[in-house]
């Protein structure tokens, strides 16, 4: 079976989001709109938003990638994971098809030493681990 996973955030996803999140407008040469997006105060938001509105399989992939950066932001500060995780888990595996590809740029799996990697990392890495046990 071929992958279906969505590789990149397109530009009519980021608009969408931009719009119903009222998040700060793209500058023309932005890139990596996930990563200069990303508020670790609205983490809880971002999730909530995730589960109780009506969103295609671009938007879901967007903003989950929105959603962790947001968070590794908020483990990079010194945060625990704690209860919003729980939620972002589930929702990875829930939908694991659709943010596959996402999963595997945070996991970093090429790389063996944990400190060069994301702050989420190890709780993607579970969640890989999981996924295929």
């Amino acid at each position: 079976m071929e992958d279906m996973s969505p590789l990149y955030i397109t530009g009519a996803t980021i608009k969408n989001l931009v719009k119903k999140l009222n998040l700060p407008a793209l500058h023309p040469y932005s890139q990596d709109w996930e990563l200069e997006s990303a508020d670790s105060s609205r983490v809880l938001e971002f999730i909530n938003f995730y589960e109780n509105q009506a969103l295609n399989e671009n938007e879901q992939f967007g903003l989950m990638a929105l959603i962790i950066s947001s968070y590794d932001d908020y483990l990079a500060i010194g945060n625990e994971p704690d209860l919003v995780w729980t939620k972002i888990r589930y929702n990875l595996l829930k939908e694991f098809l659709i943010h596959k590809n996402t999963i595997l740029y945070w996991a970093v799996l090429d790389e063996t030493e944990i400190d060069n990697c994301f702050a989420v990392t190890p709780l993607i890495r579970e969640v890989l681990a999981y996924k295929y046990k």
